[in-house]
């Protein structure tokens, strides 16, 4: 058991879809050894009527429904009885695509609250006065925000300190140095005519942390150019990357272009 673990309080209309989606792996294990803890709350629990209903037609009309001010507000409220909230985000396309660094952040917190839409969205009212910021997982639109919480909560869950068991290997994270990582091999050393590279199976530990730094900055440039641009590179990182454009044929194109093109 951690001591004050953080919390986050996840309101949402569907909890046992929360609830069942966080019994299993890294997640399922911090939360049953009190390294991180959750509850969910219902708006349907603060309706003002029978039926809990949470939603209503759209001002000016249009197609679709909007969830209700008073439900969210009072769901929100509830949430932070004990104490007041670090955050109140909104899981919303509309927001900041989220990043490792706002997860680092958000790791540090005592207390956030997440709140998932549904239907056509949230009364703006709430995002007025009631949220502390919006975030999107990404430029695509999915049927509520739960699956969008659950992704940020697993990437906050895994930076606690213990919860990996080897906490080497949240630095070796893509992303964690604003790199992607570097290609991983198990065994056996030669499976269907590819094989491991040399280096690995070497024991040289200095020659493969080069070639691993390396390849991250190489994976980085073929796969996300624009995370290079953001770092200021070393002269011995420049001088590994000019080497892997050198070894994969890459100097006489540009970056982010596939083999081939």
């Amino acid at each position: 058991m951690v001591k004050n673990p953080p919390t986050f309080s996840i309101v949402t209309i569907f909890p046992e879809l929360i609830e069942q989606a966080t019994s299993y792996g890294i997640l399922g294990r911090a939360l049953s050894n009190e390294q991180v803890r959750l509850d969910t709350i219902n708006p349907r629990e603060f309706s003002s009527d029978n039926r809990g209903t949470v939603d209503d037609a759209s001002y000016g009309g249009g197609p679709g429904m909007v969830m209700q001010v008073g439900p969210l507000r009072d769901a929100l409220a509830h949430a932070q009885v004990a104490a007041r909230a670090d955050e109140v985000i909104y899981l919303s396309p509309q927001g900041d695509a989220i990043t490792q660094a706002d997860i680092e952040s958000i790791s540090r917190n005592n207390h956030t609250v997440l709140l998932c839409g549904r239907y056509e969205g949230i009364d703006q009212r709430i995002i007025e006065h009631d949220i502390s910021r919006e975030i999107s997982v990404g430029d695509f639109v999915m049927s509520g925000g739960e699956f969008a919480a659950l992704c940020l909560l697993d990437a906050v869950t895994r930076l606690l300190p213990g919860v990996l068991g080897n906490d080497d290997s949240v630095i070796s994270d893509s992303f964690q140095a604003g790199l992607l990582d570097h290609p991983h091999y198990t065994r056996p050393e030669r499976y269907d005519g590819q094989q491991v590279p040399e280096v690995l199976l070497s024991g040289d530990h200095a020659a493969i942390e080069r070639w691993r730094r390396k390849m991250a900055l190489g994976n980085t440039l073929l796969k996300r150019p624009d995370l290079l641009v953001k770092l200021e590179l070393s002269e011995t990182d420049k001088a590994l990357l000019n080497e892997f454009k050198n070894e994969y044929g890459l100097n006489s194109r540009q970056p982010g272009q596939k083999t081939g093109e």
